[in-house]
């Protein structure tokens, strides 16, 4: 079989980086090896040491440097991001920023919660309307407005408020496994992979449902103590204000978006319409929508494509992935817990795009895909850090003076992610 790289066209050297000239070939590839580890290094911890860069100026600091160190002209890096990724999370951050100021997140979740008068009839409503959120839109969105929500309900209610934020979080990356918008790596491989919505969800959907059944049975039984404590009595969150139309609108336009997705349109494509048309709402100022998109994300995605851009061109040649192929990498048993342990270690997004070049040498690349998205999401949930969404309830919750701590989350972690991939894995081997 025959490996092509586009990141390697015959004239490379032709152009190079302004700090690049007399660099040989040897100190580009050193160079770029270092500038890939001290990134994922910085993105997995969340900031370099000596330097007050967030994930986000960590990504962008190494993607211009590898283009100023000669591992990428700036024409190749810009061809390395992969603009449908860009355009698909801005579309769909767009139409939740929508769903958002019309109210529509306060009145699922009102209906939703104070109809649950049982702890347990109350965490498993947290679970639904978590997990289903997320597998429409971006999970990270649904966890923003859900946290400060949820706690109003469950603080009211006076019940113990550990065991309703881990469901959250946990079935918002369970939920998000079921669609290409559920999560950014999602995204990514639906971009990357060329699976249609239709197959992506047919595929995953099933494993979400009994996800989210698995979250429930978790944290009842792990927290069953703190479950105890209160009892929700059909309490309701304090009034918001509701804007009728526009919550017409942005749900007439998702499910233009699903249906458009589900006929064949590209998803990048068919959300910046939706976007678009609901920026045309008169009365509504763009900016009032624009100031809900996530513009740090986009930009930490476009650094950390460039970055894998550099280390693709000078490090992962196409005989190195011929060696890697040889491996059969592509194996369940080996793919699952390889994108298990990669995704804990840099976070999932960062996972999926270094394995990026080795899914497309397998002989059936959209099938591992299918397992590289359920093995990178599910693993989200090993851990506190293991996920963006994971620390966004967290950080909401201790901004609230409710910490969450790393032990707390691990208790009902560990079990639901082994266990979710066990099944996940086995799913799609038999029945995906």
């Amino acid at each position: 079989m025959e490996f092509t790289n586009p990141h390697r066209p015959c004239d490379s050297r032709a152009m190079i980086g302004p700090l690049s000239h007399g660099f040989t070939p040897e100190l580009v590839r050193v160079l770029a090896i270092g500038i890939f580890l001290l990134t994922y290094l910085g993105v997995a911890m969340g900031r370099l040491p000596l330097f007050r860069l967030d994930r986000t100026g960590v990504a962008f600091v190494g993607g211009v440097l590898m283009v100023a160190c000669g591992a990428l002209t700036i024409r190749q890096a810009i061809g390395g991001i992969d603009f449908n990724t860009i355009a698909l999370l801005l579309g769909m951050m767009i139409l939740a920023a929508a769903l958002r100021r019309a109210g529509f997140f306060y009145l699922v979740t009102n209906f939703a919660l104070k109809r649950a008068a049982h702890p347990l009839a109350l965490l498993a409503s947290v679970v639904v309307v978590s997990g289903v959120l997320s597998a429409v839109l971006v999970n990270d969105t649904i966890c923003v407005v859900l946290t400060p929500l949820v706690l109003d309900i469950v603080i009211a209610a006076g019940a113990a408020p550990m065991p309703y934020l881990i469901a959250l979080a946990a079935s918002s990356n369970i939920g998000s496994v079921a669609t290409i918008t559920g999560n950014p790596q999602n995204i990514i491989i639906g971009s990357f992979s060329g699976i249609s919505y239709a197959r992506f969800s047919s595929a995953l959907v099933p494993v979400a449902l009994a996800g989210l059944v698995l979250v429930v049975a978790v944290v009842a039984l792990v927290w069953r103590g703190r479950l105890r404590d209160g009892a929700a009595q059909g309490q309701e969150l304090a009034e918001m204000p509701v804007h009728p139309r526009l919550i017409v609108k942005a749900l007439v336009l998702l499910g233009f978006f699903v249906a458009a997705c589900l006929a064949g349109m590209v998803p990048a494509e068919a959300a910046l319409i939706a976007a678009a048309l609901l920026l045309l709402t008169p009365g509504l100022k763009s900016e009032t929508l624009l100031a809900g998109v996530d513009w740090s994300l986009l930009l930490m995605f476009a650094g950390l494509f460039v970055v894998v851009a550099g280390l693709q061109r000078e490090v992962i040649t196409p005989a190195l992935v011929q060696r890697i192929a040889a491996l059969h990498p592509g194996r369940p048993a080996v793919l699952v817990p390889v994108t298990a342990v990669l995704s804990n270690i840099v976070s999932n997004v960062p996972a999926v795009l270094v394995l990026k070049p080795f899914i497309a040498a397998l002989a059936d690349p959209k099938r591992a895909w299918l397992m590289v998205a359920m093995a990178a999401t599910f693993a989200g949930n090993f851990t506190l850090l293991g996920s963006v969404a994971n620390l966004i309830v967290a950080e909401r919750a201790r901004a609230r003076g409710i910490p969450l701590t790393f032990s707390d989350f691990l208790c009902a972690g560990i079990p639901i992610t082994l266990i979710s991939l066990v099944f996940g894995t086995l799913w799609l081997i038999y029945a995906g």
